[in-house]
């Protein structure tokens, strides 16, 4: 696997295939009059596209603009502050992943609830959860169930494990989202112009290429599955500009180490075992019809929802706070006016600037001192 990887981590490749594509794009530019607008929707690919400096070297001729593809970033406020009512009942254990520890909701943050005295601890997966919960078995733990597709497989496996053990304590709030749903709304947004959209790997490797094909046959858009390497995304932006030049919309399949036709079966049916399809808020979208996922007919009794009777209270977004338009692509973060002023990682005001994913912070950390003229086009 090391052998694999390191393949697509050399410098010399990476250089051949810039060398190739960047004339491509000059003619794609002029074709277009303007820069070319692609998208990715991966936190990972947010991060690793900044970090691999791949978004100041094509930043002449191409648009990297990021999606809502990171988890943290599109839970919507309500269900932050659903998180921290749930956090306010005594005796409580909360269980969740770091990164929705400093996720500021309409009163406050996890964080600062723990600080207050509540007991919420950082968890590596739901089976950790469940872990808490058998060696807490006079205290009811709630595991907080946020991301997409790829992490939801892991949190069935934990349902699985309480099932099995007859667990009575355990309970999750599921914040999950499905991903192609959005994707139909945002390629429906006339005021959201995207030329191709560059597909997360990660959530194609449970759901298949083919859970994609919709994106080609019914919107026309280019589109390719990509992996993380700097190789990977430089690979996966020839494919869409070879698509964009010739004339075609298909989904290309540029990770095919590790992503296949039919995704991972497994998982899928792990998935529809345990949970159902519902309608969900998404931070900065609003209702996205069939994009949440719910826990499923028998296995409601683990619905934290259910068994806690909260109320979140009415939900606020920060003043001034521009998540939902960075979120769209509507505009690139260093637009916001809060941004490396009120909002920073150690002080952020939206989700954007909290999770490690978040396009805010991936700005903040790699393109802080990019001018604004210089993006857009």
């Amino acid at each position: 696997m090391q052998e694999i990887l390191n393949k697509y981590r050399k410098p010399d490749m990476g250089k051949r295939i810039l060398k190739n594509l960047v004339p491509k794009l000059e003619r794609i530019n002029d074709r277009l009059g303007r820069k070319l607008n692609l998208m990715e929707v991966c936190g990972t690919h947010t991060v690793n596209i900044s970090q691999t400096g791949i978004r100041d070297l094509l930043l002449p001729y191409v648009n990297l603009k990021s999606g809502p593809g990171c988890p943290v970033c599109v839970t919507d406020n309500r269900e932050i502050d659903w998180m921290l009512a749930l956090a306010d009942i005594k005796g409580v254990i909360i269980t969740t992943f770091g990164d929705m520890m400093r996720v500021p909701g309409s009163r406050g943050s996890l964080v600062e609830q723990k600080a207050a005295g509540a007991d919420v601890r950082v968890v590596y997966s739901g089976l950790d959860a469940v872990k808490t919960a058998l060696n807490n078995p006079e205290r009811e733990v709630i595991f907080l169930g946020v991301g997409f597709e790829t992490t939801v497989p892991t949190v069935a496996a934990s349902l699985m494990e309480a099932e099995t053990l007859g667990l009575e304590n355990f309970s999750v709030f599921s914040a999950h989202k499905v991903v192609p749903p959005a994707l139909r709304i945002l390629l429906e947004d006339p005021e959201i112009k995207i030329d191709g959209l560059i597909l997360p790997g990660h959530v194609s490797v449970i759901l298949g290429r083919k859970a994609w094909d919709f994106l080609a046959e019914e919107y026309g858009c280019p589109s390719a599955v990509v992996g993380f390497e700097a190789v990977d995304i430089l690979l996966g932006v020839n494919n869409l500009a070879d698509q964009i030049l010739q004339g075609k919309a298909e989904v290309a399949n540029a990770y095919p180490r590790a992503v296949k036709e039919e995704g991972n079966k497994a998982a899928q049916e792990l998935i529809d075992r345990y949970f159902t399809v519902t309608d969900a808020q998404w931070r900065g979208i609003g209702t996205i019809p069939q994009s949440g996922l719910e826990l499923a007919g028998e296995f409601k009794k683990f619905n934290a929802k259910d068994r806690f009777h909260v109320s979140p209270g009415e939900s606020r977004v920060p003043k001034g706070c521009a998540c939902g338009d960075v979120l769209k692509g509507k505009i690139w973060p260093n637009q916001c006016p809060l941004f490396a002023g009120a909002c920073t990682p150690t002080s952020p005001v939206g989700p954007c600037m909290v999770s490690s994913e978040g396009a805010c912070a991936a700005y903040y950390r790699f393109h802080r001192n990019l001018k604004e003229g210089d993006l857009g086009g």
